[in-house]
């Protein structure tokens, strides 16, 4: 059974935990982006069921700092493979990691074991950011935050997902009338920086389809953005009430969203 659970999202720090496997056997699990501290890692794992000496890899999907955040100390106690591109590597200061590296390139599957995950490019305003498709075969799931728009070679990944995380950063409306300064507005609005609520709304409606049992609004602004906006949004375009949309949570992230088991598990 393939699923995910979200450990943190928003500019506070992003993670999420996708486990995977046959039944029977001991499950196999990633960890998407480590924006957390060292402690708060090892605290959201356990309140998951689990703990980081049981992760057999990290994927990090770009060097910005909430998403990178303690890779290198818990990489290196735990001795974890850690996959990035090329980019973001260099982007975090080509750091040593003592042979546990791994590059990542878009389209390039890597076969973890319980699942493979599909790394796709998106346009952000990083160095070479990578978002993931993860699939055991029978159920496919997208997880993909920290985009400025989604081209249609993001849509050609996502499509035909049982699971959506999709990003809802902001409110085009709050961000504008907002106090942010206009450099940080035009970044955060502009083709490289995040996705507003209409936007993801949109990505949804492409890739909508009768096998999609989950979505999960992700990385919500927390000064230009509401969940009930991101909920009503996204429920709009995929044709559900509000309360069937998932809002993935700075401090708590979400409960383990389960495709092949309706809404939670």
């Amino acid at each position: 059974m393939l699923r995910f659970r979200n450990l943190a999202s928003g500019s506070g720090g992003n993670a999420t935990l996708i486990e995977g496997g046959s039944s029977g056997t001991r499950p196999c699990r990633l960890l998407l982006d480590c924006g957390l501290s060292l402690r708060q890692v090892d605290v959201r794992l356990q309140a998951a069921g689990t703990s980081a000496g049981a992760l057999d890899a990290v994927f990090i999907t770009h060097e910005h700092s909430d998403h990178t955040g303690c890779v290198l100390k818990l990489a290196l106690r735990e001795r974890i493979p850690v996959w990035m591109s090329e980019g973001t590597w260099r982007g975090m200061g080509a750091p040593g990691l003592d042979g546990l590296l791994h590059l990542a390139h878009d389209g390039q599957a890597i076969d973890l074991g319980g699942f493979e995950a599909w790394p796709f490019a998106v346009p952000h305003d990083a160095r070479e950011p990578l978002h993931l498709r993860v699939s055991d075969g029978a159920t496919h799931i997208g997880l993909m935050t920290d985009l400025g728009h989604a081209p249609e070679h993001v849509v050609q990944h996502l499509q035909g997902c049982h699971a959506l995380l999709l990003e809802a950063n902001h409110d085009a409306d709050m961000l504008h009338g907002g106090r942010y300064p206009a450099f940080l507005k035009q970044r955060i609005a502009g083709p490289h920086g995040h996705l507003a609520n209409d936007a993801s709304a949109e990505l949804l409606r492409a890739v909508c389809h009768p096998g999609l049992r989950q979505v999960v609004a992700a990385h919500l602004s927390a000064r230009n953005n509401q969940p009930h906006l991101a909920q009503a949004a996204l429920a709009q375009a995929w044709g559900c009430a509000s309360a069937d949309i998932i809002v993935a949570d700075q401090r708590t992230g979400t409960n383990w969203v389960a495709p092949g088991q309706g809404r939670w598990e």
